[in-house]
């Protein structure tokens, strides 16, 4: 599956998954009930859709631009590293705001998902390569 099609697959999985843990994560790391959380989760996801299009279009594009092919531990840790770091300055006044807690603690609660995401994000995009195949840019 290559093109538009993977994308939408791609980032349909992820968000789908994302979801239904950072509404659990979100409500206890703030004392916010489930349901209050959920609405941030959901608009953390439609963020995170944006941003996945973007980040990954971009990221495919210099890859394909790369002598060396395939996609080893450090380019999937950059890939990883780079799109959660654009995600935090995003998030960061959101959860404030929504969750009505201090920046501080907002970053600290962005941190400890961004650390989970940095793991997942690696794991995810590992098992849809090797169900889905590597997109040509890696090939």
């Amino acid at each position: 599956m290559q093109g538009i099609r993977r994308k939408v697959v791609y980032v349909t999985l992820f968000e789908i998954i994302a979801v239904a843990i950072t509404s659990t994560g979100l409500a206890a790391g703030s004392s916010s009930s489930l349901q209050h959380a959920s609405v941030v989760a959901v608009a953390t996801s439609a963020i995170a859709v944006v941003w996945n299009l973007v980040y990954n279009t971009a990221f495919e594009r210099w890859e394909a631009r790369q002598t060396v092919r395939g996609r080893g531990f450090k380019r999937r840790a950059a890939h990883a590293i780079g799109f959660e770091l654009g995600f935090i300055v995003a998030l960061v006044p959101l959860f404030a705001w929504w969750l009505d807690i201090g920046w501080w603690h907002a970053l600290v609660l962005d941190l400890g998902l961004s650390l989970f995401f940095l793991v997942y994000t690696f794991l995810f995009n590992l098992a849809f390569d090797k169900v889905f195949d590597l997109p040509l840019s890696a090939q």
